[in-house]
């Protein structure tokens, strides 16, 4: 890593926004953390969702359960000065498949900067990006596959790294019973560039959910685990990370959202305290007949709270 001292806060916040615990010895852990309002609010769990263009940072075979053209701008706030963004596209071109493309990027906001002796050097910032394109088709009715090509790049100061990953999904959904079966490899790659001589590992993980809309309501349940790779001496131990959601439709223009996220919940726990951490809400509302608006709202515990919003638009 860069040979300069940051401040305590500095260092707070990276930590805690490089996926909530620095027991992994990953780079680039920022892509561990929930993209969408909509998936956040269900607590993550969105590997066996459908129809939103979203989900290709969950599972890119769920590119090809898109209707139409589809397009998703969302800007999130977090702790202090950090936000983040990302942009989502995605299209069916003729009988080839489902194209798409992605976009995240993080702004750790600017800090003090010193050198090995404790002298002022000024400011610094810290950058992440991840851009990817996909592609996904049918394997045969109701049965999906895709992937995607990701190119990662992450900044502290004046020194920088980067890497290549690719991401694999398969889906099959169920129409007659609506279930959704997901199940996805993300993050599988490596280093192009390093920040020091040691090579780090990328945050591969492993998800498998489901999904099942209610007969005879108007709610659809998320289940999932994700993180299967997760080093753990009990294997048992693996399965701790789960979430699992609730989506409740009012009517055709608006639903609202809870979640829960065990592994967030205890990756947070500070002293005897946890307040509602790992805990999520949130709400969509559809507008101007091609148009959405999705807000969704995660507890830190005593360390916050984070908000994203979400505009997405279908091009018929």
């Amino acid at each position: 890593m860069p040979k300069f001292k940051i401040s305590a806060t500095a260092l707070f916040i990276l930590i805690i926004f490089s996926g909530y615990t620095f027991s992994q010895n990953d780079a680039y852990n920022f892509l561990r953390l929930d993209v969408g309002a909509r998936a956040s609010s269900l607590g993550g769990s969105f590997v066996s969702n459908t129809g939103d263009i979203n989900s290709i940072f969950y599972n890119p075979a769920a590119l090809s359960t898109i209707k139409n053209t589809q397009a998703s701008v969302g800007f999130y706030k977090y702790l202090l000065d950090i936000n983040s963004g990302n942009i989502a596209y995605g299209q069916r071109y003729k009988d080839a498949g489902y194209f798409g493309g992605s976009v995240r990027y993080f702004n750790y906001g600017s800090f003090e900067k010193f050198d090995e002796q404790s002298n002022p050097l000024g400011t610094f910032s810290a950058n992440d990006l991840a851009l990817s394109v996909g592609y996904s088709n049918m394997i045969r009715p109701n049965f999906y596959y895709g992937a995607n090509l990701k190119y990662i790049y992450s900044q502290i100061d004046d020194y920088n790294s980067s890497a290549v990953a690719v991401d694999f999904g398969l889906l099959y959904v169920i129409p007659s019973t609506m279930w959704n079966f997901g199940v996805s490899v993300l993050n599988a790659g490596t280093q192009i560039s390093k920040y020091n001589s040691e090579k780090e590992d990328l945050p591969l993980d492993v998800r498998v959910g489901v999904s099942k809309r209610l007969e005879h309501l108007p709610v659809r349940i998320h289940f999932e685990f994700n993180d299967l790779t997760a080093k753990s001496d009990d294997f048992l131990k693996k399965f701790k990370n789960l979430s699992v959601g609730g989506e409740f439709d009012f009517n055709e223009y608006i639903n609202f959202r809870v979640g829960y996220n065990n592994a967030q919940r205890q990756d947070l726990k500070t002293g005897s305290s946890l307040g509602i951490a790992g805990f999520s809400t949130g709400i969509g509302i559809k507008f101007l007949e091609n148009y959405t608006f999705d807000y969704g709202f995660n507890s830190l515990g005593n360390i916050g709270s984070t908000h994203k919003i979400d505009i997405g638009f279908t091009l018929k």
